[in-house]
């Protein structure tokens, strides 16, 4: 990487992190570094994932776009779409009946 460039963050799919975890198991000769070089991860990377299977009955929690830790807070950002959905056609009404009214008065 070139002075000054920044990366995004990459992520990856739940599939890729149980696989990852997996092919260290199935080639214990490789050390982390060589299968986070083979994998394109960094070993920072790949302990995260490790960790967070070893905590979760070895199964890597993976939290993608649009997915809710709990049935509650899906129902609270379906709440908070809504309430801001509301807000917005009030806001529209308000300035629609603002100009009504203007034109009215001429």
């Amino acid at each position: 990487m070139k002075q000054g460039e920044t990366t995004m963050a990459k992520h990856y799919d739940k599939e890729f992190k149980q696989n990852a975890l997996q092919y260290r198991k199935d080639n214990p000769q490789l050390s982390v570094a060589a299968v986070c070089r083979n994998l394109g991860i960094t070993p920072a990377t790949y302990y995260n994932w490790k960790r967070s299977a070893e905590e979760n009955d070895n199964e890597v929690v993976h939290r993608g776009s649009g997915n809710y830790a709990s049935e509650a807070e899906k129902e609270n950002a379906r709440l908070r779409r809504e309430l801001k959905n509301t807000q917005d056609a009030l806001e529209i009404l308000k300035e629609a009946m603002g100009i009504l009214a203007k034109d009215e008065q001429k």
